[in-house]
C-alpha cells in the first residue's frame, strides 16, 4: 500500500517571532499532549497525527499560535523538539531538524540518535535528504524549502513535515511524509501537501508520471544534455495541448488571509459541544480540581478542546480556528492568551499523564470522557454566538492573566454615571 495523501491547505506567510512566555508553554503543552496520545494510542498513531495537515494545524492553534498562518509549522516543530528530546529515552521519539540552518543538521542528528537508540541513523539520514530533494526538485510548485522536521521513533518509523515559501505570493506550502506504507521515494510518497493552489504543477512523484520519469532517463541516455537542448529548441514556441494535471484533487483546507478569527471560520456546533461537555462532565469528573484556588469552568472548557486534540477523529479538525478558543492567540486573535488558564491546563494534563504512567489512569480517563461527551452532545448543544464568546473572553482577559505580543492585558475600564448625570471611568477588579 502506498502512502496516503490527506489533503491541502492555504497557509499565509506571517513574520515575527514566538515570545518566550508562549514558546515555553508550547513546549510543555506539546510534550504532555504527545505523552497522552502515546499512552492512549501508541507512537505510530502520534506519527499519523503529525502527517495529517488538519490535525497539525489544530494542534498549533490549541497551543496559542496564529491559528491560520505558516508560523504554526515552525513553532510546533520547535516546541516538540524542545519538549520531546529530553524525554526521548522514555517516550521513544526523537525530533530532528527545524528551520534554516537547523534543517541542514538533520542527517547528523539522525545518525547521532541512531547510535543511542538502535535504529539505522545513516539510512534515515539518506531518507531525509531524499525527502528534501523530492519536494524541492521533483515537485516543482514554486515553493522553496526552508524548514525540514524529521520525527523518528525508536523502531525506525518516521514522519517528515517540511515547508516551502513563495515570497512573491506571500504563501507557504507544507508537505507531510509518513514512512508507514511507503514503497518508493519517487512514486506517490506524500501523506499530504498543504498550501495555496498554484494551478497545474510539475509533480514527477505522481504515480501517473512513472512513464515520464522513464522517458527522461531514456532521453538523457540517448541524446545527452546537448541533444535535449536541440530538441527543445525545435519545439520552442509551438503551442502544446493543455496537459491534464498530474496532481489528483484532494480535500482542501483553506487558511484565509485574514488574521482575525471570524464566526465562519468555526463550526459553532462543535464549539458549543465542547463547552456543553465541560459543563456536564466538569463537576462530575473534576470535582476536586474545581475546588482548587484559581481553577474553574474556564479551565475545563480548555481541557475539553485539548481532549479533542488527543482523542478526536480526523474529520473533526476541518476548522482549526475552533481550537484557538482554548488558549487564544499571541496576536490577540481571537483574544489574548489566558496564561492562568494555559498554566492550569498544562498542570492538569501533566498530573493525568504522570498518574497514568504509575498505573492510575483515572484522570486521563476523565479527560477522554470530555471528548466522548462532546460528540454525544454535538447534535443538540446550543450556546452564545461566536462573537459573544469572544467579547466575553476579552472582557475577562485581565482576570485570566491575558498576554499577547503587545504585553499584558490591562484591567478593563467601566463607565459609570454620577448622581449629577456626569460620566466617569473606573477600573473594575478581577
Amino acid at each position: 500500500m502506498t502512502a496516503r495523501r490527506a489533503g491541502s491547505a492555504d497557509l499565509p506567510l506571517h513574520g515575527g517571532r514566538v515570545p518566550r512566555w508562549l514558546g515555553e508553554r508550547m513546549t510543555r503543552l506539546g510534550a504532555v499532549v504527545t505523552e497522552a496520545i502515546v499512552i492512549e494510542y501508541g507512537r505510530d498513531e502520534f506519527l499519523r497525527r503529525l502527517a495529517n495537515p488538519f490535525w497539525f494545524q489544530s494542534f498549533g492553534a490549541v497551543m496559542g499560535m496564529d491559528w491560520h498562518s505558516s508560523g504554526i509549522t515552525t513553532s510546533v516543530i520547535g516546541a516538540l523538539k524542545r519538549g520531546l528530546n529530553p524525554i526521548a529515552g522514555e517516550l521513544g521519539l526523537h525530533v530532528c531538524g527545524g528551520r534554516g540552518a537547523h534543517s541542514r543538521k538533520t542527517p547528523q542528528e539522525l545518525v547521532a540518535f541512531g547510535e543511542t537508540s538502535g535504529f539505522d541513523g545513516a539510512a534515515l539520514a539518506t531518507a531525509s535528504r531524499l525527502v528534501a530533494k523530492v519536494d524541492s526538485a521533483a515537485v516543482q510548485d514554486g515553493f522553496d524549502l526552508y524548514l525540514h522536521g524529521f520525527i523518528v521513533a525508536d523502531d525506525g518509523r518516521w514522519v517528515v513535515v517540511q515547508q516551502g515559501m513563495n515570497g512573491d505570493a506571500r504563501q507557504a506550502r507544507r508537505y507531510h511524509w509518513l514512512s508507514e506504507g511507503l514503497r518508493s521515494f519517487v512514486e506517490a510518497p506524500h501523506s499530504a501537501i498543504d498550501g495555496v493552489g498554484q494551478g497545474t504543477i510539475l509533480n514527477l512523484t505522481d504515480a501517473r508520471a512513472e512513464a515520464s520519469r522513464r522517458s527522461q532517463i531514456a532521453l538523457l541516455t540517448d541524446l545527452g544534455p546537448d541533444g535535449i537542448v536541440r530538441e527543445v529548441a525545435k519545439i520552442e514556441g509551438a503551442s502544446a495541448p493543455k496537459a491534464e494535471p498530474l496532481q489528483p484533487l484532494l480535500p482542501h483546507l483553506v487558511m484565509p488571509a485574514h488574521h482575525e478569527v471570524r464566526a465562519e471560520d468555526i463550526v459553532a456546533r462543535r464549539l458549543h459541544a465542547n463547552f456543553a461537555a465541560a459543563a456536564d462532565r466538569g463537576p462530575k469528573d473534576f470535582a476536586d480540581l474545581l475546588l482548587s484556588p484559581g481553577v474553574g469552568p474556564r479551565t475545563v472548557r480548555a481541557l475539553a478542546q485539548v481532549a479533542e486534540v488527543v482523542h478526536g477523529a480526523p474529520c473533526r479538525f476541518t476548522d482549526p480556528a475552533r481550537f484557538s478558543v482554548a488558549h487564544g492567540g499571541k496576536d490577540r486573535h481571537p483574544f489574548p492568551v489566558p496564561l492562568k488558564v494555559y498554566d492550569r491546563t498544562i498542570a492538569v494534563m501533566k498530573s493525568a499523564v504522570i498518574k497514568a504512567r504509575l498505573g492510575a489512569p483515572e484522570e486521563l480517563a476523565a479527560i477522554r470522557r470530555l471528548d466522548d461527551q462532546a460528540r454525544r452532545l454535538e447534535a443538540w448543544a446550543e450556546g452564545p454566538s461566536v462573537a459573544a464568546l469572544f467579547a466575553e473572553e476579552r472582557a475577562r482577559s485581565h482576570a485570566y492573566g491575558g498576554m499577547s505580543v503587545f504585553g499584558p492585558e490591562p484591567e478593563p475600564e467601566e463607565r459609570t454615571s454620577g448622581t449629577d448625570g456626569s460620566s466617569r471611568t473606573r477600573r473594575s477588579g478581577a
